[in-house]
């Protein structure tokens, strides 16, 4: 064991962790997202072997880590990082507080949100309807708007990143 230890504990850490580093970016920006999500999951569990394995391999000098404050420090604010996507963002949900905020945007009347996109309740409603969107009244939500019009949430949402 030794042997395969030195010979390819870091070699696999390092690419694994490359190929989840170039996935996650793709992942983050939505690049290929139907190439890159099962392969970024699976792989990624995949890389916890070959890390068990470096850690093991290296034991005595990343030990030596805990001696110093630095890593006290970089492992609180891993945590810290974790929890922000981890506390609920409203009503007892959890995950990421965009997708909250998406839903009280998709919530609201087209009335309510015309503003952000610098336009009169009236305006936005023409413009949504030129890109397709039925709109009956300002006063419909714009998840309603997406329903009457056969489209999803995520649809009005690209609509509107490009109005």
């Amino acid at each position: 064991m030794p042997a395969f230890l030195s010979r390819y504990a870091t070699p696999l850490t390092t690419g694994l962790f490359l190929v989840s580093l170039i996935s996650g970016i793709a992942l983050f920006f939505h690049w290929g997202s139907g190439l890159f999500h099962g392969m970024h999951e699976w792989l990624s569990m995949v890389l916890i072997v070959p890390f068990v394995l470096h850690i093991w391999k290296n034991w005595r000098p990343f030990s030596s880590y805990f001696k110093r404050p630095a890593m006290g420090i970089a492992l609180a604010l891993s945590i810290v990082a974790a929890a922000i996507f981890m506390i609920p963002a409203s009503g007892g949900s959890s995950g990421n507080p965009l997708v909250a905020v998406m839903g009280k945007l998709q919530a609201s009347s087209v009335e309510t949100v015309a503003p952000i996109f610098g336009h009169t309740g009236e305006s936005l409603a023409a413009a949504l309807k030129a890109k397709g969107y039925t709109v009956a009244s300002t006063q419909m939500t714009l998840d309603d708007v997406a329903k009457a019009s056969g489209k999803s949430g995520i649809d009005m949402a690209r609509t509107l990143g490009s109005i």
